[in-house]
């Protein structure tokens, strides 16, 4: 604690270079690994209420999980092969 009390009163950062844009709180590189996290927590909260709430096996859900993302590919595939079908590269 004094440590950082110090750090601030005696102006050390001022001494520190500034983190760049591509690291910054609002730039597309922090804000997709914040979208990843607030995926995790859901998924997280989604195995609990399926195997504590409705007594689903682990391995129920882990089956589950795995169909929806293989559901989920193929439907981005679907999506990506629409979409490029309509254009001349």
């Amino acid at each position: 604690k004094a440590a950082f009390i110090n750090f601030i009163s005696d102006e050390e950062w001022k001494s520190i270079e500034p983190v760049s844009s591509w690291f910054g709180p609002s730039s597309f590189l922090m804000s997709s690994m914040s979208a990843l996290f607030k995926l995790s927590m859901w998924i997280r909260h989604g195995h609990g209420y399926l195997t504590e709430n409705l007594g689903i096996l682990v391995w129920g859900f882990y089956a589950v999980f795995g169909l929806a993302t293989l559901f989920l590919a193929m439907v981005l595939g679907l999506v990506s092969e629409v979409l490029g079908a309509d254009c001349d590269f």
